[in-house]
């Protein structure tokens, strides 16, 4: 039974995996792409007009000459002035701001008015909202950048994957926010691998270990689901627990530098230090153990707690050497007796933030097509599978997650919903116990 669920698993990689992150079709097979091109001016949409989203439309706008943010949607009408506000100070007697009062849209529904105006989109709401947003779009025949992660349940994952099939089919570009992907040296270490220099990968560290982010207090007068959706952070429905929304970014980087996803979990965690209310219903630390096809084992750890040690990065060990790489941008190869062979930096003024977008703009005009969705989607589906193994405290495998059908996210919102957790007589949210709570 095993060794069928193996092959399961390992037929579904490989039906549908990418060659690559980034990957650009020669233009010869692009004669009938429904994308815009040459110096015709691409009309911009914003969807989720937070920090992240008002970032990101910063670096798109400054990805391409001619382009124009046209529409901007988000839930609340606070964040989306402030970001307009903040863009239209930047980019004043540019031309590049071109957003009318009748086309800044609020609400659950203002992600289709807004997509419906533009050649390209970008979608930085909580994640919970990216499988519809982006299934939208992608239906609309729009080009995206999404944010990473591109669910919160795997219900999600599996539309993304359907939507991402649609994308390759009408030749339309997609860009997800795991920038490491972009980043220098992370691709100048994948080739120092793919080249034999640490032989073949067969263990490693990966880690989040951080302080925490922001919390945002519940305020008089506001609805249950307003004070989830503004603290969105702290609950699975929108965010899907930091080993998902942020330790994604190194659980991609073990599987990208594998190439392959794991074929099981198990693990543990809780909350010790953000137990209070505004901290919802996740956990404040996690520790993973993924098992790959080729046998390798990855040790996963992600922390959200203030005073203890700090380390983003990854650490990989092969038959003939060893990989370290971090967010300082430092990329180190050690041959097996500890001697340094290369040491990897980013060149001067290296963004992989801002790469993203030019490469994406540079695809659209020169006919070409980037298509990230289904490793965002995979690299999505190994974090939940291991926040499913936390959670629960048993062994989770790839081909049993996969079809999962509980759903986090609700279909369709409006302001009169009730959020899908809700807190007790004291205010406190329902917390997962492992060995009592239902995963699958």
């Amino acid at each position: 039974m095993k060794d069928k669920r193996n092959r399961s698993r390992r037929n579904f990689v490989k039906n549908t995996a990418l060659l690559s992150a980034g990957m650009v079709l020669p233009s010869m097979e692009m004669e009938g792409m429904a994308n815009v091109f040459n110096n015709r001016k691409l009309k911009l949409a914003l969807v989720g007009c937070g920090g992240r989203g008002t970032g990101a439309a910063n670096q798109a706008l400054q990805a391409d000459e001619h382009i124009e943010l046209v529409a901007m949607a988000d839930a609340f009408e606070d964040r989306l002035t402030s970001s307009y506000n903040s863009l239209a100070e930047k980019y004043i007697n540019t031309g590049k701001i071109n957003v009318k009062e009748k086309n800044k849209f609020y609400g659950f529904d203002a992600y289709k008015k807004a997509i419906d105006l533009a050649d390209v989109v970008i979608l930085a709401t909580p994640p919970g909202f990216r499988p519809y947003h982006f299934a939208y779009a992608i239906e609309n025949g729009k080009h995206v950048f999404m944010e990473k992660p591109v669910a919160t349940d795997v219900p999600g994952v599996r539309k993304v994957l359907e939507a991402a099939k649609l994308a390759e089919e009408k030749k339309l570009n997609v860009v997800v926010g795991l920038q490491r992907r972009y980043q220098e040296n992370y691709l100048k270490t994948l080739e120092k691998i793919k080249e034999g220099d640490v032989g073949k990968i067969v263990s490693g560290q990966v880690y989040w270990n951080s302080s925490g982010v922001w919390v945002k207090p519940r305020k008089p007068g506001q609805t249950e689901l307003e004070y989830q959706m503004r603290n969105w952070y702290y609950f699975n429905w929108l965010c899907g627990d930091h080993i998902l929304e942020q330790h994604i970014h190194n659980i991609d980087v073990a599987n990208w530098f594998i190439g392959e996803y794991p074929e099981s979990a198990q693990g543990m965690g809780g909350r010790l230090v953000r137990t209070g209310p505004d901290h919802g219903e996740i956990y404040d630390h996690h520790f993973v153990e993924f098992t790959y096809p080729s046998g390798a084992i990855i040790s996963s750890q992600c922390r959200h707690q203030p005073n203890t040690m700090y380390r983003v990065g990854e650490a990989f060990q092969g038959t003939k050497g060893t990989v370290s790489t971090n967010d300082a941008g430092i990329a180190k190869i050690y041959g097996l007796s500890g001697n340094e062979l290369h040491s990897i930096a980013n060149s001067e003024g290296h963004n992989p933030y801002q790469v993203e977008h030019d490469r994406l703009f540079a695809s659209i005009r020169n006919k070409g097509v980037i298509n990230d969705a289904e490793i965002g989607a995979k690299s999505t589906m190994s974090a939940i599978m291991g926040r499913m193994a936390t959670y629960s405290g048993k062994i989770i495998t790839w081909d049993e997650a996969i079809k999962s059908e509980i759903r986090l996210m609700p279909e369709a919102m409006t302001w009169d919903s009730q959020p899908p957790s809700l807190p007790n007589a004291d205010g406190n949210y329902p917390i997962p116990i492992p060995g009592k709570g239902k995963v699958l």
